[in-house]
């Protein structure tokens, strides 16, 4: 049903600067929603139309390119097989497919977690082409530094300042309150602050 495409380059890094963490965060979100009295797509047409948007997404949620496309292809999936190919009965398909995608990301960081509890790390990979694509346009800097804040902390970051998302629907998309929201964001820009300045 759905056949997995590989990324394809987006558009160039913007330069590191003052305000560089909000800059590689910000804006890569938009448009991604359908308006009001529009015919719900199919989730074929999801695919072809969100599927990279979803995988960048993923990466910043769980570092690994590979680990992402698994995590987007099992929340198109799941989509299919619990609705069908018209999917007529979700309301809001793309904040359904961005709730399982977030949902799914914590499990596997979870899963990691438990694994690296367990046995020794292992010797760091060479990024694959397509990693610095996707890399480089996230910035590989602003992904370390998310990557030593709190799972919580970096949720709220990515799903505000890359996905765009509301207050109210990260709120929604993980299941907390609007205070813990601006608390949470509040708390990880600090920390993103003095993580890319050198400070901690």
């Amino acid at each position: 049903m759905l056949r997995r495409e590989r990324a394809t380059p987006p558009r160039s890094a913007q330069p590191y600067g003052q305000g560089a963490a909000y800059g590689a965060l910000a804006g890569e979100g938009a448009g991604t929603g359908y308006g009001d009295g529009a015919p719900q797509p199919t989730v074929t047409e999801l695919y072809h139309a969100h599927r990279l948007h979803m995988v960048r997404l993923a990466v910043l949620l769980v570092d690994d390119l590979a680990t992402a496309e698994d995590v987007v292809q099992d929340a198109f999936t799941a989509l299919y097989r619990r609705h069908g190919e018209r999917i007529s009965e979700v309301d809001n398909a793309l904040g359904y497919l961005r709730t399982a995608v977030v949902n799914t990301s914590r499990s596997v960081l979870r899963r990691r977690r438990t694994a690296r509890a367990w046995t020794p790390p292992a010797a760091a990979e060479v990024p694959s082409a397509e990693d610095h694509v996707v890399l480089d346009e996230a910035h590989r800097e602003v992904l370390a530094a998310l990557a030593r804040l709190t799972p919580r902390r970096r949720q709220v970051l990515v799903l505000r300042y890359w996905a765009e998302l509301s207050e109210a629907e990260i709120a929604t998309t993980l299941g907390i309150s609007r205070g813990a929201v601006k608390s949470n964001a509040s708390r990880a820009l600090d920390a993103l602050e003095r993580i890319l300045e050198g400070r901690i």
